[in-house]
């Protein structure tokens, strides 16, 4: 239970780096410092995105259902970690048969009711 869910932290932590070695790229193309305002060189940034994206209020309606709206992009995240899961990163994988393929597709599958 604890490789897969250190697995999938570490790939999140690592997604949250690529974004700001992007961002540091971009900044040097264009001839300017780049994010450097959160944490030491800008290290704290990708996080920061993420509470600002968390706090950022939805545009509601009356008729708008709030269950699912909150939910989807709760889902999105469960089922593209759920992808990752199956990918065999260790000696022992929790999704290690022969079935793998077939989940694999029934997941992605899944993934579009997100997005709906």
């Amino acid at each position: 239970f604890i490789n897969p869910l250190l697995s999938i932290i570490l790939l999140l932590i690592s997604v949250a780096f690529y974004t700001i070695l992007e961002r540091k790229i971009l900044s040097y193309i264009q001839i300017r410092k780049g994010p450097n305002k959160v944490g030491f060189l800008g290290i704290l940034q990708p996080f920061s995105d993420a509470i600002k994206l968390f706090n950022k209020n939805l545009i509601s309606s009356e008729s708008m259902n709030f269950m699912l709206s909150y939910s989807t992009p709760a889902l999105s995240l469960i089922l593209s970690m759920m992808i990752v899961s199956m990918l065999p990163m260790y000696f022992y994988s929790s999704f290690d048969n022969k079935n793998n393929i077939l989940m694999f597709f029934e997941i992605s599958s899944l993934s579009v009711y997100s997005i709906l």
